[in-house]
């Protein structure tokens, strides 16, 4: 894939068109599922860019922290989501999602919640809630730490293997409460658990008396790009209440989302 602009492209596209953006942005468009890994003569090749080209886009995307490197292969960081976070808060998806959640809580009579992946926390893009269950206020852009979250391990396990491993390395698991995971090899395997079955529960993680209940979001492509959860107060559910009462419902919302984005995305 050739992606580097000619002389003549820049006038053609334009007076404005500022050829080095395009070529950065071509550099991080060039790592994907297939490729999440590669070395600088496979980032040059990928790009149609010179090597030295490469290594200038490489080295100062590494400063600003969207790429890092063990030497030898680069590789995107999780902070690449930053990105498109200002995007998927203001298109379809928060608009697409709010009925479905306000049809969800009125049916359950629980708080419904749609989240995304900003670095290692998820922020709110969209809500229905029907109290409050939580000592602070939960609005669209609150974050929370994605580990002690439901939606946040639900979006860590749709992660490539490559990036769920970074995050492991240097993510701090606080314990929240008694209950958070706090061991990197806990949490792993609870992940590697969530993708299997494609749900998650956390039990009273993130705060005392709080349980959740999430679900993935995914593209025609089949990738995580959001989560749903359900959320509810210990006194009033158990953890198998949850399972057994909310996550049902809750998958069906989940369909119906993936449905209506979809005819979105055709229009």
């Amino acid at each position: 894939m050739t992606t580097g602009a000619t002389p003549e492209e820049p006038q053609a596209r334009g007076a404005h068109f500022v050829q080095s953006l395009d070529r950065g942005l071509a550099v991080i468009r060039a790592f994907s599922a297939q490729t999440p890994a590669m070395t600088l003569s496979e980032v040059a090749r990928a790009t149609g860019l010179t090597r030295a080209a490469a290594r200038r886009f490489l080295l100062t995307l590494s400063d600003l922290g969207y790429i890092r490197s063990d030497g030898r292969l680069f590789r995107l960081t999780p902070r690449v989501l930053e990105l498109g976070y200002a995007y998927l808060s203001s298109a379809d998806l928060p608009e697409v999602a709010q009925p479905h959640l306000e049809r969800l809580a009125a049916e359950v009579h629980e708080s419904s919640s749609l989240s995304i992946l900003d670095g290692d926390d998820v922020v709110y893009i969209a809500r229905a809630a029907t109290s409050r269950i939580m000592t602070v206020s939960i609005n669209v852009g609150t974050r929370f730490p994605a580990y002690a979250t439901s939606m946040g391990r639900v979006l860590l396990a749709g992660r490539p293997p490559a990036e769920l491993e970074s995050y492991l390395k240097r993510v701090r698991l606080d314990p929240l409460t008694s209950r958070t995971i706090s061991s990197a090899d806990r949490l792993r395997s609870e992940l590697e658990k969530i993708r299997s079955q494609g749900w998650a529960i956390v039990d009273q993680e993130l705060e005392e008396g709080l349980r959740a209940v999430a679900v993935p979001i995914r593209d025609r492509q089949g990738q995580v790009i959001a989560a749903t959860n359900v959320s509810a107060h210990a006194s009033r559910r158990s953890a198998e209440d949850v399972r057994r009462d909310l996550l049902p419902p809750l998958l069906a919302m989940a369909a119906r989302i993936e449905a209506d984005l979809e005819i979105a995305s055709r229009g």
